[in-house]
């Protein structure tokens, strides 16, 4: 009698969901009430700063810059320096036994052939892991600074006020509020001397996170980057609007070195913004790639 040859199956293990994976990490914050372009502390003096490649120089972008400032929040990292293992190691630097890395995501494409038989490349989303310089062997914890916080007056910052210049917004002051009213093409904001400081922002930072929050809308008109309009983002509504200024203000005040005010009004957005990303997992992405479009937009209006 033969026996049958036995059988074996292989069962291929689900292709990880990426979209959803970073999704729910910023759901995660969220639900914990903590917005993760906004670090609620200044560690040793320094506001949340543009994540960079230690080896290479380069700032991280759209939302690797959202999951690495979760991942320095969450684990209280002083150091906005990453890199992978293989780049620190190149460096003759290791992580300390039993520290994870972080992900971040990037584009590739793989080739397809349609049904005209043309070939064509198509998009999918890959992952890496980077680590903090924080979590190194060789890194030291600096001894906290002696002096306290103090309140300051409003005292303005030379390449901040050149930048919002140069973008030749309208911009008037006097409101009660800071707002960009779309038909009238004008931002309109506070006096200067209405912004206080806090323990997180001084008055000046408050002053500017704020106007760059409205420049962000700003470059979203039909004139600019006609955010909102067309096809793809007819869905669009207030919250997402506010979620890519959010974020445009945030990465700009941390390329130039200051702190994100605390607007007071945190949980009906947090409530808007986890209803959006639990019906659509590519909402987080979108927002934050068009929120560095707008950014790159105002820095093309920067004089030479």
């Amino acid at each position: 009698m033969e026996h049958a040859a036995a059988k074996t199956e292989t069962i291929k293990a689900p292709r990880k969901d990426l979209h959803q994976e970073v999704t729910d990490t910023i759901i995660r914050q969220l639900e914990n009430g903590v917005i993760p372009w906004q670090q609620p502390w200044k560690d040793f003096g320094q506001p949340l700063r543009l994540p960079v490649n230690f080896v290479t120089g380069n700032k991280y972008q759209g939302i690797n810059t959202l999951m690495l400032w979760t991942s320095s929040i969450e684990q209280r990292f002083s150091s906005n320096e990453w890199a992978t293992f293989k780049q620190w190691a190149s460096k003759e630097e290791f992580p300390r036994k039993g520290q994870r890395g972080s992900m971040i995501v990037y584009y590739s494409t793989f080739e397809k052939e349609n049904e005209d038989g043309e070939t064509e490349n198509i998009p999918f989303l890959k992952s890496s892991y980077v680590f903090n310089r924080c979590q190194l062997t060789s890194y030291e914890r600096p001894k906290r600074p002696v002096d306290e916080y103090a309140e300051t007056l409003f005292d303005k910052i030379p390449p901040v006020e050149a930048f919002i210049e140069n973008t030749q917004a309208v911009i008037e002051h006097g409101s009660d509020e800071a707002c960009y009213h779309h038909i009238d093409d004008k931002i309109y904001m506070p006096y200067r001397s209405d912004f206080t400081a806090n323990a997180v922002c001084t008055a000046t930072e408050g002053y500017y996170s704020v106007i760059l929050h409205e420049l962000t809308h700003w470059t979203g008109h039909s004139d600019r980057l006609a955010r909102g309009k067309g096809k793809r983002f007819s869905d669009w509504d207030y919250a997402v609007e506010e979620l890519v200024a959010e974020l445009g203000s945030a990465f700009m005040c941390a390329d130039f070195g200051i702190a994100t005010i605390d607007k007071g009004n945190h949980s009906a957005y947090i409530s808007s913004w986890l209803k959006a990303l639990r019906e659509n997992k590519r909402y987080i992405f979108t927002a934050a790639s068009e929120a560095n479009k707008a950014v790159e937009y105002l820095k093309k209006l920067q004089v030479n």
